[in-house]
């Protein structure tokens, strides 16, 4: 946890999870995490890219596959081999962003009834979760898989395994099961108030 004055605690629970600050880590942005970050954005880009422009709908899914698979690759490679760095979660952000924008472009041309709902999730994700996500910069912390040091509940709704799948994988879902947009849109509203929520706990959190 942080203290009034913004320091780190020296509390059981900064102790047992002390590898989540940003102390004594490797700093070179050469890393296997991140080369596996810039490979699967190469290849999920290429992907969504191409099966925007031939309307292909295999191509999507192996655009999202290889997006999402891709991202659970670099942060396992990155935990297992120690080289989490601070540069490796801005570069996963940032790459996600990119590749998440063109899968819903995708979408919305595959499943134009649910444009509503994804257009909610993209300006969510692609602003509010993004200023969200780099929030974790204001603290000594490696990463926003470390937030629960900051502020466990912002963590557990936003970056908790559970909460991870369900935001960036529950509309995807929806939009594509759902018989109707209003499942897809009452999800995609219900994820902008947790982000929006979150961000009024972050800001309000004492500076660091």
């Amino acid at each position: 946890m942080i203290t009034t004055d913004g320091q780190p605690t020296r509390s059981p629970v900064a102790l047992d999870a002390s590898h989540g600050w940003a102390r004594d880590v490797p700093t070179s942005i050469t890393n296997v995490p991140n080369a596996i970050t810039v490979v699967r954005t190469v290849v999920s880009v290429f992907l969504a890219v191409t099966a925007i422009s031939s309307g292909s709908g295999p191509l999507l899914a192996w655009a999202v596959g290889a997006y999402w698979l891709g991202d659970i690759l670099d942060g396992w490679a990155a935990r297992t081999l120690g080289q989490e760095t601070r540069f490796g979660a801005v570069l996963d952000i940032a790459c996600d962003r990119l590749c998440c924008a063109l899968c819903l472009a995708g979408l919305m041309l595959r499943f134009p009834e649910m444009t509503a709902p994804l257009a909610l999730f993209a300006a969510q994700f692609l602003v509010l979760d993004l200023v969200l996500s780099l929030s974790f910069l204001r603290w000594p912390v490696l990463s926003p898989n470390y937030f629960h040091l900051v502020h466990p509940g912002v963590y557990r709704w936003n970056w908790s395994p559970v909460a991870k799948a369900a935001n960036t994988g529950g509309l995807v879902v929806l939009a594509v099961v759902a018989p109707s947009p209003v499942w897809p849109a009452l999800f995609a509203v219900a994820v902008v108030l947790v982000k929006a929520a979150s961000l009024v706990v972050v800001r309000r959190l004492p500076r660091p």
